[in-house]
């Protein structure tokens, strides 16, 4: 016990001299595509829709601010963003050939992601979990008084990826964040009956931080 409490004070009076905590300010953007792999008929009484995905990914915003604690070359860096998606479906009627019509979901978040890295030199590699908190609705997806939609408010992923620091003040980052829950969008009908929109988006991130 006295070797144990010896080495754990060592730790507490060295760490200081051995760590350096930083903080900072990002701003960047994202793109997120969705997976779907097949379109999704939803029913309710003698009303069937089918919706569908649209090809391509959809571009959002993120900005806040960050926290960075090295010690050697091992760093621990929590940050707190604001940030944007987006969704686009294609949803039509069953049966019709016109009655198309293309729906964009706006989707504003709080994320929270916690990476763990390694510094080479201005090189840095990092993965850690994020967690998502939902501000506010989008739009129904399907304005009708037979369906109610649902929105995950809180949900969790992983990002991981490279970054570079330019003068110890300027961080780059690029990284790839993908969802640990697979279905965040979900629509019931008033039979109670649930239909799952999109599996995982996943998302590439850029961005660009001061680092005081």
């Amino acid at each position: 016990m006295k070797k144990l409490l010896a080495i754990l004070f060592t730790v507490l009076i060295t760490l200081p001299a051995l760590s350096q905590l930083n903080w900072g300010i990002k701003a960047g953007l994202s793109t997120t595509s969705i997976t779907m792999a097949d379109a999704k008929s939803i029913t309710s009484g003698g009303t069937t829709y089918t919706i569908d995905k649209l090809k391509g990914a959809n571009y959002g915003i993120q900005f806040g601010a960050f926290a960075r604690l090295k010690i050697a070359m091992l760093y621990i860096q929590p940050e707190l963003l604001f940030s944007t998606r987006s969704n686009e479906y294609t949803l039509s009627k069953a049966n019709s050939l016109t009655d198309s019509i293309t729906v964009k979901q706006n989707f504003n978040k709080l994320d929270i992601p916690v990476m763990l890295g390694l510094k080479f030199g201005p090189l840095r590699v990092n993965a850690g979990p994020v967690g998502s908190l939902r501000i506010g609705s989008p739009k129904n997806l399907v304005n009708d008084p037979d369906f109610k939609a649902m929105y995950a408010q809180m949900t969790f992923g992983y990002q991981a990826g490279i970054g570079l620091d330019i003068f110890k003040k300027l961080t780059l980052d690029v990284r790839y964040e993908g969802s640990l829950k697979k279905y965040q969008n979900q629509i019931e009908n008033t039979a109670g009956t649930k239909f799952n929109l999109d599996d995982r988006p996943n998302s590439f991130l850029f961005s660009v931080g001061l680092m005081f």
